[in-house]
């Protein structure tokens, strides 16, 4: 019968809104519900069921993120570098390698435009905070005037 097929459904539905998730992140916790929401309507036998996106993609996997270490934050000395940083982990996979020219660098820093003595400025400190980037085991290479190969250490674990 269907409508013992629907209550049945309706039943096991109703057990998985009552799971939540709890993520610990040393001393920060965080909850979550499995469902985002749920409807039923018994006079169509219709329902209505939302998977929480957030583990949804944690489960089915392809979501994009950005995973920054911040132990390395945490060692960077300067802004600027701090600021490099974390644009080339948005953009530089663990173990991959990017090209990118000073003034490219210089834009993830500072993002309105300059000319003459500012940007000179700019640039020198972006070469002054790629040094930091070493120390944490990335790997920059200037190949040409002014451009660079910056390879991201891979993952630990």
């Amino acid at each position: 019968d269907s409508g013992g097929a629907l209550k049945h459904i309706q039943d096991c539905i109703e057990r998985l809104w009552k799971v939540s998730i709890i993520a610990q992140n040393g001393r920060k916790r965080q909850g979550f519900r499995l469902l985002s929401e749920y409807a039923s309507d018994e006079a169509d036998g219709r329902l209505y069921v939302a998977l929480n996106p957030l583990i949804a993609q944690a489960v089915m996997g392809g979501g994009q993120h950005v995973r920054i270490s911040m132990d390395e934050v945490r060692a960077l000395d300067s802004e600027t570098a701090r600021l490099l940083h974390q644009r080339l982990c948005g953009w530089i996979d663990p173990g991959k390698t990017g090209k990118a020219s000073i003034d490219t660098l210089c834009g993830y820093v500072w993002p309105s435009e300059a000319s003459g003595s500012t940007m000179r400025k700019r640039r020198q400190r972006v070469r002054e905070a790629l040094p930091e980037l070493v120390a944490l085991g990335w790997t920059v290479t200037e190949f040409a005037a002014g451009k660079y190969d910056i390879t991201r250490p891979k993952a630990a674990g």
